[in-house]
């Protein structure tokens, strides 16, 4: 129900020996995506579509992008449902008039076919006119040393409009500080996409599906 860690992903294969088949799917539309049973299965991707499954990633203008370039991921096939029971003006709004659904998911793929799912539409985070995608912040602290998890959300910025914002969780085996943390995105980020600010939590707000809840923590840390 929330994207696996590539960094879970590979703990697990040295520990057990064994490859997680990671896939992509949605309450509207059963599964969508899958890593192959057969061939190779990458980390941080949900796979390609299925048989009978197509999948666009599109601009806010409704052109495809490029390969990696981050986009609106839109579903059509015969597993996607037909609407949202007495709900006639947001089914519509949640299709395209050639029958796509939006799946308010931003994802890339990359030259083999790959889908990765970077964030959602409404976590994507708008500061100085520029859009930050969180899940691309997230990849660069996770990697970091003692930090077990981390959760990046916009919030409110006189200059900016919003500010990249960083939770982490730490693990307590490094001596890790806001500003060590700042100046390794840094090293590793456009400048835009850098954490102004980290905050150090025990644990993320999840719900009962295990996902995050940044909604909790935009209001918990916002004005």
């Amino acid at each position: 129900s929330a994207p696996l860690l590539s960094r879970t992903f590979r703990e697990f294969q040295e520990r057990t020996g064994h490859t997680i088949v990671e896939r992509y799917g949605m309450t509207e539309t059963g599964m969508n995506t899958s890593n192959p049973v057969d061939g190779e299965r990458k980390a941080g991707t949900v796979g390609m579509p299925l048989p009978g499954v197509e999948a666009v990633i599109t601009d806010a203008s409704g052109e495809q992008v490029e390969t990696a370039t981050p986009g609106n991921l839109y579903i059509r096939g015969d597993n996607v449902f037909k609407g949202y029971w007495r709900m006639p003006e947001k089914t519509a709004q949640e299709f395209t008039s050639d029958g796509f659904f939006k799946t308010g998911d931003i994802a890339t793929t990359d030259a083999d076919g790959y889908l990765s799912i970077v964030g959602r539409d409404k976590d994507m985070i708008i500061t100085g006119g520029l859009n930050v995608y969180p899940k691309e912040v997230e990849t660069v602290i996770d990697s970091i040393p003692g930090i077990s998890e981390s959760a990046v959300i916009g919030l409110p910025h006189a200059d900016f409009g919003e500010a990249v914002t960083a939770i982490v969780v730490i693990d307590g085996s490094q001596p890790l500080t806001e500003a060590g943390i700042i100046e390794h995105l840094k090293t590793t980020l456009a400048g835009y996409k850098v954490a102004k600010q980290v905050f150090f939590v025990n644990e993320l707000p999840r719900n009962t599906m295990g996902k995050i809840q940044k909604n909790l923590l935009r209001e918990e840390l916002g004005p």
